[in-house]
């Protein structure tokens, strides 16, 4: 596999830069082979519509049709963050995404922060995407509430997806291709269909909470995140892109507003379908929509095979980009080394490592007897996620604003300005949206990973103290 590779510049990141990839053929082969604009595409479109989709509608409608306008602000805010991204990949092609627009701009310590706040959100996402799976699981194959067979059935989940990438990046294309195509036509098909259904008296009042409209509004949009994480996949996998300056900018725009499109349909379509009171409470309300369609309960099976595709996909697309960002960051010094090892294009350790610590988690969840502990790790998502965006939002801020003429086109620094300082404002939005539980949970988590930060570091010095010895050259300076 041939790597991307950008002009080194000056600055903290010249490693992150530079190192976009493998170059000896041991990482190459067969089953190593770069996305193309489909596939990239695909990979974005996967990993926004994983599991989410069809338990949004239940999840926001006790705020009442004004989370449709959360919706709208939440897809605007998706939008923008997609387009930021783009510009950033053109100037950075390499594997890491977020990491390597932080590190570049902001130093080591903002590289580190930002990926180790990312790798804990794909991680801890993959464990909320195999445990919502199960219950479409058991559907189809019933589980019989067996608290074995239901933690064997998560981590079954997790494992095949995860078997699937050590395999290689071909397979991984492949497969997420396959489960892009297969799970969108369905969901168009539902999404188109429920219109010939709509009544407008199920949608329910408008604002069905007490809260403000802007409370209500802020607190919809933190739940609907979760279901829109993953627009930044093509620019976090670049470096396995095929002509990333060119291709990750479309890939993410495109998959966003493929993927917000589907979100809009089907929520409209469910919420018309599907009578608030009976929204309200309902733990399938794709499920329920189907059934009030077709007026049987086959329905539900079809929809339960829709379930299990998406969030499949998606877990094989969020154990590929767990796996890029550690990679991207122990090729600079960040992360242990054993996460910079590739093997058929695929970080074999991140892999391992991001489906052995969900695994853990899924244990825990099903064995602690309760589901506050995992919930309250999901919503802890919502701000985990947001630390990447408002740095990478941040780092272009800071390439427009530096006036460095290899990064700024003066006819579009306007534009790419108020493009950049939306996606800062509205993840800044996000962050105050999630609630004082999260952000407190969060950041006690973002401040554990100081400590792998500062037995990085002190490696780090410790190794360039024993090539400043007589007989060996003299160190970088730090950071270089």
């Amino acid at each position: 596999m041939s790597t991307a590779t950008t002009t080194p510049q000056s600055g903290p990141a010249t490693g992150a830069a530079g190192n976009t990839g493998d170059t000896g053929k041991g990482a190459d082969g067969k089953h190593a082979r770069r996305f193309g604009l489909p596939v990239a595409t695909a990979l974005v479109m996967g990993n926004i519509i994983g599991g989410g989709i069809f338990l949004l509608p239940a999840s926001v409608a006790p705020y009442g049709t004004i989370s449709l306008v959360a919706f709208g602000v939440l897809t605007l805010g998706a939008i923008a963050l997609a387009l930021v991204f783009g510009r950033l990949a053109r100037r950075h092609p390499a594997t890491g995404g977020p990491y390597v627009y932080a590190r570049e701009a902001f130093g080591d310590f903002a590289g580190f922060l930002t990926a180790w706040s990312y790798w804990a959100t794909t991680w801890v996402s993959n464990a909320a995407l195999a445990v919502a799976a199960v219950g479409y699981l058991d559907v189809l194959v019933p589980l019989h509430g067996s608290t074995a067979a239901t933690l064997g059935a998560a981590l079954l989940l997790q494992w095949l997806p995860a078997l699937a990438n050590l395999a290689g990046t071909r397979y991984v294309g492949a497969v997420q291709l396959v489960a892009t195509v297969l799970k969108f036509l369905p969901l168009l098909l539902v999404a188109v269909g429920g219109f010939f259904f709509f009544d407008s008296a199920n949608l329910g009042p408008f604002r069905a909470g007490g809260e403000s409209p802007l409370g209500a509004v802020s607190a919809s949009a933190a739940i609907l995140l979760f279901s829109y994480l993953g627009v930044e996949s093509a620019a976090v996998s670049a470096g396995e892109v095929r002509d990333p300056r060119r291709n990750v900018g479309r890939a993410t725009v495109l998959g966003t507003l493929a993927a917000a499109l589907l979100y809009l349909l089907t929520t409209l379509s469910v919420f018309g379908t599907v009578p608030h009171e009976r929204l309200v409470t309902s733990d399938a309300p794709f499920t329920d929509a189907v059934d009030l369609m077709v007026g049987g309960s086959w329905g539900g099976t079809a929809v339960a095979c829709m379930a299990l595709v998406s969030m499949v996909g998606a877990l094989n697309g969020w154990t590929l980009l767990s796996a890029q960002t550690p990679y991207a960051a122990a090729r600079d010094g960040l992360f242990p080394k054993a996460f910079a090892r590739k093997r058929r294009g695929v970080p074999t350790v991140g892999v391992v490592v991001t489906v052995v610590l969900a695994s853990l988690l899924t244990v825990y969840n099903y064995t602690s007897g309760t589901q506050r502990v995992f919930e309250t790790l999901v919503l802890v998502t919502t701000f985990t996620a947001t630390v990447p965006y408002l740095l990478s939002s941040a780092a272009q801020l800071y390439f427009l604003l530096s006036g460095r003429s290899d990064r700024v086109h003066r006819a579009r620094l306007v534009r790419d300005t108020v493009l950049a300082l939306a996606a800062f404002g509205f993840s800044l939005w996000l962050v105050a949206g999630s609630g004082y539980a999260a952000v407190y949970q969060g950041v006690l988590f973002l401040f554990a990973g100081v400590l792998v930060h500062a037995w990085m570091s002190a490696r780090r010095r410790r190794a360039a103290a024993g090539e400043a010895a007589p007989g060996h050259p003299s160190p970088p300076p730090p950071g270089q």
